[in-house]
């Protein structure tokens, strides 16, 4: 089972995905569960998105929210890329990917305090 807090769907669209998407979960007998948490990112280069956690597989979380993507012709943020070095920081860093069905459009770097339960903001977001 994995989780992540770094996932958003273009804004307007979040309560119509989400619903659609722990549907599909529930209809296919995959482990997804999907819910907004009420805050709103937005971005220089690809606008404002809803975020949402996720509680599953990470596999089929990921090919679930592509779907999601296409279905509605969204955008969507696909998070939880992991830096490789095991630095020990003051901050806790996430990488996305924004994506708008198969094709990437660019990337995201979360950042959150490492104490406290700070909402993850962009530091910095790269177009492809």
């Amino acid at each position: 089972m994995g989780d992540s807090e770094t996932f958003g769907i273009e804004k307007g669209h979040g309560r119509e995905v989400i619903s659609w998407l722990n549907e599909q979960a529930g209809s296919q007998s995959i482990k997804l569960e999907a819910r907004l948490y009420g805050y709103d990112v937005s971005t220089e280069n690809f606008g404002d998105f809803e975020m949402f956690s996720w509680i599953g597989d990470v596999q089929s979380a990921r090919k679930m929210i592509i779907k999601a993507s296409k279905r509605f012709k969204v955008k969507i943020i696909e998070g939880g890329y992991r830096p490789k070095e095991k630095i020990i920081k003051m901050k806790r860093f996430d990488f996305a990917k924004v994506k708008k069905g198969d094709k990437t459009l660019g990337q995201l770097e979360f950042v959150s305090s490492r104490f406290g339960s700070g909402h993850w903001k962009i530091q910095n977001e790269e177009r492809h």
